[in-house]
């Protein structure tokens, strides 16, 4: 059948034009390599300007300032519980693939510094680019069925299963991590967080938009 505006559609509904096509798994190899580098560097850059951000690896940051623990085995740690509440809210696939990206995500945040050392940074540079880059790295996971753990399999799932937008239940999440952070944190510090999050969250509300996308 054909829309109003010429648009072929399909018995089920579907674009007849543009049909959703399943990745590969190069396709899918490459873009968690992609993702998983932008999230640690995103958690390097905010560490070394004693930020943190929204998410679990806000948690994880906030954490590591008060507890003698690699910030990367901490994100890790964190998700347990929310890969024990993906198996079944989201699927198998999804599991798999979420544990193996974040054991990813733990080796490349603790084992940076064989890689590049990163002395000091400006904390609104690093705010504004860490922040935006660890959202890159989560949406180039979701496009390709995964996810960085925690907060955000609950955004997918809410998204999934409510039509919930991922990056407004995210906001929400975050809005929690920032307001313990004031225990932690200084209010330079903190501020410079808040923006961070923005950033991260921004990406998200921004991007993550399925109905426009093709790929799965």
């Amino acid at each position: 059948m054909t829309t109003t505006t010429g648009q072929l559609i399909d018995k089920d509904g579907k674009d007849a034009l543009y049909p959703t096509v399943k990745h590969t798994v190069l396709e899918d190899a490459y873009a968690f390599a992609i993702g998983c580098s932008f999230i640690a560097l995103g958690i390097v850059m905010l560490h070394t300007a004693g930020l943190t951000t929204g998410g679990v690896a806000g948690i994880a940051l906030l954490v590591s300032y008060v507890a003698p623990l690699p910030v990367g085995l901490l994100f890790i740690l964190i998700n347990i519980p929310f890969f024990l509440f993906a198996w079944p809210a989201m699927g198998k696939r999804f599991m798999i693939k979420t544990v193996i990206v974040n054991l990813a995500i733990m080796g490349m945040a603790n084992y940076a510094h064989l890689a590049f050392r990163l002395e000091s940074l400006n904390p609104l540079f690093a705010a504004l680019f860490g922040g935006t880059i660890i959202g890159m790295g989560i949406l180039a996971l979701a496009r390709h069925g995964a996810g960085a753990g925690g907060t955000g399999v609950l955004a997918l799932y809410l998204q999934k299963t409510k039509n919930i937008n991922a990056g407004k239940t995210q906001l929400a999440c975050d809005a929690l991590i920032m307001a313990a952070s004031i225990l932690i944190l200084n209010p330079h510090q903190l501020l410079f967080s808040v923006i961070s999050a923005a950033a991260m969250s921004g990406v998200m509300v921004g991007f993550h938009k399925p109905e426009r996308y093709l790929g799965r």
